[in-house]
């Protein structure tokens, strides 16, 4: 058998998480995203980084419809998938951020009764079923706000124990990892009781390394004295303050992804009405929910980009490109979406996905957890 552990991916949009995978040495065998475009966005993203296919197909429309795969006749096919990648793997896991507005504060709050809530115990009840060695599950810290949605959450986390998964939980930020935004997400990660013993460890003193490959104390990062505003200057040069973390900057994350002349440089929204407006609002000035403007020298707010709605640039009269969103969310320069895709869904896509080098630091740690190194073996071809 293998040492590469073999991963099955849903609600896996343009592939942000799986890229953090991908790149510390897991291989994606399967990959389901209900939405086309996104699933287009991902197959072309992969091909600009010469990564290989995924071995069981890309699943899209009905087929990934993650509530059918709990059902008998899809269920027994998904089954099939995973029992034929054990013959050729020691460690099986399933990774997944299901859409997550019925739990944001500020999104829908229905909770488990909405339409998107419900996926979350769809995806729980998936992994019940196919009882992978391992899990990850991410979501907004909305689930963790209210009694209803931590009511509910707990009895998701209830019946994954009741099956035999030891759980930890975080809710991290990314900033953490050195991802230039202030983004927290809850992160919940369960090992099946077999894998754990099988690899040695004591149920009673099972840890995780949370920070193990976290290159920032959140508390301290916030704790610098940021510029908070300046008044608004087109096209104006200004140089990075000493006593910041400079890695942190949009303006760092635009200059390392040279995004200028990214493929994706022209993809911006270019509205008609309240374009104005676009020149009064100081750089820095996000108290507002719309028309909030980045600061070149500072962390971006939460990459939440609905109904058109994206950050306006430090000192550009107008929105964030597509390249400048991608620098925020930590892709590597390569990271390309197709021109095929809407703007809507440029910036839907970005927005719903998990910052790059926060998925790859917990891929690291998760392949370290289980004794695996990625220096021991290339699972990439």
């Amino acid at each position: 058998m293998s040492d590469c552990p073999c991963i099955f991916s849903f609600f896996a949009g343009s592939g942000f998480l799986d890229l953090g995978f991908e790149n510390s040495g897991f291989n994606i065998v399967y990959v389901n995203e209900i939405s086309p475009s996104f699933l287009e966005a991902y197959r072309y993203a992969r091909s600009c980084l010469n990564l290989p296919l995924a071995e069981y197909g890309y699943h899209c429309g009905e087929e990934a419809d993650v509530a059918k795969l709990t059902e008998n006749l899809q269920s027994l096919r998904l089954q099939e998938l995973v029992q034929n990648t054990r013959k050729s793997t020691n460690i099986i896991g399933f990774i997944g951020g299901p859409p997550c507005p019925d739990f944001s504060i500020g999104g829908k709050n229905r909770g488990y009764l909405g339409e998107r809530g419900k996926l979350s115990a769809s995806y729980i009840e998936l992994i019940c079923q196919q009882q992978p060695d391992f899990f990850l599950f991410e979501n907004v810290k909305g689930l963790l706000k209210t009694h209803k949605h931590r009511s509910f959450y707990e009895l998701l986390k209830h019946k994954l124990k009741k099956i035999g998964y030891i759980l930890t939980e975080r809710l991290i930020n990314a900033v953490e990892y050195g991802v230039p935004q202030d983004r927290d997400r809850i992160i919940l990660i369960g090992f099946h009781r077999k894998l754990i013993l099988d690899l040695g460890i004591s149920i009673s003193k099972f840890t995780f390394p949370w920070n193990q490959y976290a290159v920032y104390n959140k508390e301290r990062v916030f704790a610098y004295p940021w510029i908070k505003c300046e008044k608004f200057r087109e096209n104006s040069i200004s140089p990075c303050p000493h006593n910041i973390p400079g890695d942190l900057t949009v303006e760092y994350w635009f200059e390392k992804n040279n995004v200028v002349y990214h493929p994706n440089a022209q993809h911006y929204f270019q509205p008609r009405a309240g374009i104005k407006k676009f020149a009064t609002i100081d750089e820095g000035d996000d108290s507002k929910k719309s028309y909030k403007r980045l600061h070149r020298w500072r962390y971006s707010p939460t990459a939440c980009y609905g109904n058109n709605e994206v950050h306006l640039h430090p000192y550009k009269v107008r929105r964030i490109s597509v390249a400048e969103a991608l620098a925020i969310q930590s892709l590597p320069a390569s990271f390309v979406l197709p021109e095929s895709m809407s703007l809507t869904n440029m910036f839907k896509s970005i927005g719903n996905g998990v910052p790059y080098l926060a998925s790859k630091a917990l891929a690291q740690t998760i392949l370290e957890f289980l004794g695996l190194s990625q220096d021991h073996y290339n699972c990439q071809q």
